[in-house]
């Protein structure tokens, strides 16, 4: 008995450690370098610790699990807003014309802290290598579902666009006003692409056509439909409240 209490306080004591470990490595980045969300709420504090804690214990260069064709299955458009519907709040007219016209007109502007910011067209960014991955995509209110996905590397056009040394944030701004923003992590990991093709087809509009994010190491609502424009900047851009976390890695 003397023995088996010695192992748990052992093991209490490695525990611990690890973990008093892990909060000085967030409370020193703390420190050495600005937060993400703001400090307005309470609850937005606990997008800072989630993301530190995450950063801190987990390798940043792990792939999500990666699935067999065979696994694919039905996936709902839950929460889609189609901008190009009159009818619905988040109707655009700019989409409703570039979707009138099957987006040959579409171009993606990638602007912020980069050298050389532009516009790419559908053609310029299938130019680029591209990626396909059958990944799940699991959602913050419950369901999950798995599907293929081919686009291109985010990191890819990121390096074309030139992106500069102060960059720290990706903001995504989309057509429906579903604004996001990732890290130079989460931006450059290789499983982060921009899908213009699901199940072997042009990306459907109720997935987000023309282009989408696939942002596979967060939770599916971070993966921004309807992808109007790409800033990179070097500060935290708060977009405002839209009902989740602004960092909701798996």
């Amino acid at each position: 008995m003397q023995m088996k209490n010695k192992l748990i306080i052992s093991r209490r004591a490695a525990i611990i450690t690890g973990l008093s470990a892990a909060m000085g490595t967030i409370l020193t980045n703390s420190c050495t370098k600005p937060l993400p969300p703001t400090y307005g709420n309470i609850l937005r504090m606990g997008d800072v610790f989630t993301y530190e804690a995450q950063r801190a214990l987990l390798d940043v260069k792990a792939l999500a699990k990666e699935y067999n064709f065979s696994d694919i299955s039905s996936f709902p458009a839950t929460g889609s807003i189609n901008p190009s519907d009159a009818s619905l709040p988040g109707f655009n007219v700019d989409y409703e014309l570039l979707h009138r016209n099957q987006f040959v007109n579409w171009k993606l502007p990638i602007e912020g802290c980069v050298a050389r910011p532009g516009k790419y067209s559908m053609d310029d960014i299938k130019k680029f290598k591209s990626r396909t991955q059958i990944t799940r995509h699991t959602c913050e209110e419950g369901w999950s579902a798995i599907a293929e996905w081919t686009g291109t590397p985010l990191g890819l056009l990121l390096h074309h666009a030139g992106i500069q040394a102060k960059a720290r944030f990706v903001n995504f701004i989309s057509y429906d006003n579903y604004n996001i923003s990732i890290d130079m992590f989460d931006a450059f990991h290789p499983q982060t692409i921009l899908a213009y093709g699901m199940n072997g087809r042009n990306l459907p509009i109720q997935h987000g056509a023309p282009i989408r994010a696939r942002i596979e190491t967060q939770i599916g609502g971070q993966s921004v439909k309807y992808i109007k424009k790409i800033v990179v900047t070097d500060h935290f851009v708060d977009t405002g409240d839209n009902g989740w976390a602004w960092y909701m890695g798996i």
